[in-house]
């Protein structure tokens, strides 16, 4: 079959699977199979692929069409301009966490320590360590498998980085840095789980079937890991150091009340892309 035979077979299969998203899933899966750039389907669309290629290119359609998201597949996602492997126990990074990264990058000085809470792939820690210079950045998660995927990230993008297992803060009680002699840091971020419990049965079939639900449930009101990091972090934190949140588009005042009450100080909701509150942010008086 010729190049664009297949991605046509690819875009109609999703279609009438009801992929949203059919032709672009299509176009990136025939890259990813072949090896290709969106070019070599407008300018070479007759050239021939291999019979190979043309079935491993079918499988990965079937496997789209049931519903299994697109990065599973590929193994990866696009994070920062950085390419983070990803698979069945860690988020898949979304675009919006990059307002996260950009808005604690403004806050963040080389040789600053950074500590993210519900690290997963380790996207937003390894992307504040690469974009600057002596940083010392430690991930916590829960889920040793989440950790096992972030120090791939790490080892990939030649990063030193801590990850740690545990519940949130919990693993510091028992880790000195060997740099600094102590447990503050300077930033912490997090991109915790938010979604209302209830909530999580409505969600698309790739979030809710092949998401960690680990990295979804928020509990009842969704607001039950802001409770406990926005309580606990001002005692790992320097003075004048921030906290950066994710959070969902419903959260932003019950988390900035959630953070007045624990005596932030300048604290401000951020939006995002689709003028959404999507960050909540403040600096330990």
């Amino acid at each position: 079959m010729t190049y664009k035979a297949l991605y046509e077979y690819g875009k109609k299969k999703l279609e009438e699977a009801g992929i949203e998203e059919a032709s672009l899933d299509a176009r990136l899966l025939l890259e990813y199979v072949c090896h290709t750039n969106r070019n070599e389907l407008l300018v070479y669309g007759d050239k021939n692929r291999s019979e190979f290629e043309a079935q491993v290119y079918q499988m990965a359609i079937d496997r789209r069409a049931a519903r299994i998201p697109l990065q599973h597949i590929t193994g990866e996602q696009e994070f920062m301009g950085l390419r983070f492997r990803v698979n069945e126990h860690v988020l898949i990074p979304r675009q919006d966490t990059e307002i996260l990264v950009e808005e604690a990058m403004r806050c963040l000085a080389d040789g600053m320590r950074i500590l993210d809470l519900c690290t997963g792939s380790g996207c937003i820690l390894l992307s504040l360590l690469k974009y600057s210079n002596e940083c010392e950045g430690i991930g916590i998660d829960i889920s040793d498998k989440a950790l096992l995927t972030a120090r791939e990230n790490a080892s990939a993008l030649q990063l030193d980085a801590v990850f740690l297992e545990g519940d949130l803060f919990a693993p510091l009680e028992n880790y000195v840095s060997s740099k600094t002699k102590d447990r503050l840091f300077d930033i912490v971020v997090s991109n915790p789980p938010y979604i209302e419990t209830e909530e999580i049965k409505v969600l698309m079939p790739e979030v809710r079937e092949h998401e960690p639900l680990l990295a979804l449930d928020g509990g009842e009101d969704g607001l039950s890991f802001y409770r406990k990091i926005i309580q606990k972090a001002p005692e790992y934190m320097r003075k004048g150091a921030h906290l950066f949140l994710e959070i969902g588009c419903k959260q932003g005042e019950a988390v900035r009340t959630l953070m007045q009450e624990a005596g932030f100080s300048q604290i401000q909701i951020l939006k995002d892309y689709a003028g959404l509150d999507r960050v909540v942010f403040g600096m330990k008086a």
